[in-house]
């Protein structure tokens, strides 16, 4: 990933349906979803849906496929890994636990109360 796509993914994850969206579909795995149910989980009218996967695609965060009359949209886990890798790419000069301190805090309170 070079710095344009970094700011062309980041840019399309900085609006709160986008992040919502990106984030629903990350939780539904790799089947994703298909619009109507997105739009109905949270909220969103179809059209401003539409124009929102669009965005996220175009920055290569979902990807989409067509099932019969139905389009099926998911997370591009491997487009979500470039980017985490792109920004963490020097992180703390090989030094990788130094720099995920809080994740590494949040699995373990999850796993001591039973999450």
């Amino acid at each position: 990933m070079d710095s344009k796509q970094a700011v062309a993914a980041l840019g399309a994850l900085a609006q709160e349906t986008r992040l919502a969206i990106f984030r629903h579909l990350v939780t539904v795995g790799e089947d994703g979803a298909f619009a109507g149910a997105i739009a109905a989980e949270l909220d969103v009218p179809s059209p401003t849906l539409s124009f929102h996967l669009k965005e996220l695609e175009r920055a290569a965060l979902v990807s989409s496929r067509r099932e019969s009359r139905l389009i099926y949209y998911s997370a591009n886990y491997a487009g979500m890994r470039e980017l985490i890798d792109f920004l963490t790419e020097d992180c703390c000069r090989g030094n990788a636990q130094v720099c995920f301190p809080a994740k590494r805090r949040r699995s373990t309170a999850s796993r001591s109360r039973g999450g």
